[in-house]
């Protein structure tokens, strides 16, 4: 490794000398940022990659930031490959962020379950809004709100029941509007 980093610290040496000295832009300048961003990633690599072979559980989205913001700058600015060890660290930190939260997200629910479970909350919703009107000031329950619960039970279930609360309202409606 010695021997490879005198040889690459001898190039870079000579082009600085061929270019009349180090300069911002120059092709020593760039060799040597081109090794500075390896080495970067190299460490990253070590100490994150180390993380993910002792403790898993440990790495952090700051972790999976690091790593591939290291390796993109070690890459030109190209995103990473899929499959890459930040990609790894990425699913890892992923992964342990779920595990650290306390809320059900939508993530950790089938996509069809949580819709039908949303579904059901807004009728749920709808039923305690116009449910209460409906039993304290029935004279005040007006069609467009009828028409919300009967479109969210049908949403929800797939259907209205007879007898149920979409009907009770929408029946309600049709009594106020006799009066």
């Amino acid at each position: 490794m010695a021997a490879k980093r005198s040889e690459v610290s001898q190039a870079i040496s000579d082009a600085a000398k061929a270019e009349g000295g180090p300069t911002k832009g120059s092709t020593a300048a760039q060799m040597q940022s081109e090794i500075t961003r390896q080495r970067n990633l190299r460490e990253t690599a070590a100490n994150v990659g180390s993380k993910l072979e002792t403790a898993p559980g440990s790495i952090t989205k700051e972790d999976a930031q690091a790593a591939h913001r290291a390796e993109s700058r070690a890459l030109g600015g190209q995103q990473p490959a899929s499959g890459s060890i930040t990609s790894q660290i990425q699913h890892e930190a992923a992964v342990n962020e779920g595990a650290t939260s306390t809320s059900t997200t939508a993530a950790s629910v089938d996509p069809a379950v949580q819709s039908q479970m949303d579904r059901q909350a807004n009728f749920e919703d709808a039923a305690n809004k116009i449910g209460g009107k409906l039993v304290n000031e029935p004279g005040n329950v007006t069609k467009e709100e009828a028409d919300i619960l009967h479109s969210r039970e049908q949403r929800a279930f797939g259907h209205t029941e007879k007898g149920g609360l979409a009907s009770q309202a929408q029946h309600q409606v049709a009594e106020n509007e006799k009066s």
